[in-house]
């Protein structure tokens, strides 16, 4: 009980921290997964996204995921007339709880992996979105060693 609170305490402040400062974007992603995404900057160049979505690729499942991410601005800037265009790469993991009814050999229905995020994402001058593409290379660790890909596309509104 006493965890429980803590969390709420903690996303609380958290969240109150965002609105207050326009860090903090909620959006979909679409492609493998598909589902809602949230990312919370933490300065101008470090971010934290996740995301609730559903996988399609080895099972079908829903699916947990949570990336650092380092930005880097001054890649792509000579492309850009208005607006930044950061590429980005991260650390993050995965959880899916599959959907597949026993057919899998291995008998796993929870899949835990790590996962490597690679991207690039428009930021709008003076508008609170952005919009995304990504791959993600994913080394699953349990139930069995394997890896894998997700390469989406999102779109997220950030709310003061």
């Amino acid at each position: 009980m006493k965890c429980k609170m803590m969390f709420a305490i903690l996303v609380g402040l958290i969240s109150a921290s965002a609105f207050a400062q326009e860090q903090l974007g909620l959006g979909v992603i679409l492609g493998e997964p598909t589902g809602l995404s949230v990312k919370y900057w933490l300065d101008d160049k470090q971010a934290i996204d996740g995301g609730a979505t559903w996988s399609f690729w080895d099972g079908d499942g829903f699916q947990l995921h949570a990336d650092y991410l380092w930005h880097g601005f001054e890649f792509l800037s000579p492309l850009v007339v208005s607006g930044k265009l950061p590429v980005y790469a991260g650390v993050g993991a995965r959880l899916k709880f599959r959907d597949d009814n026993g057919k899998h050999d291995d008998g796993g229905d929870t899949v835990f992996g790590l996962r490597v995020p690679l991207g690039v994402s428009y930021l709008f001058d003076g508008k609170p979105f952005d919009i995304f593409a990504e791959i993600a290379p994913t080394l699953d660790l349990t139930p069995d060693v394997e890896l894998n890909f997700a390469i989406a596309v999102g779109v997220r509104f950030y709310v003061k």
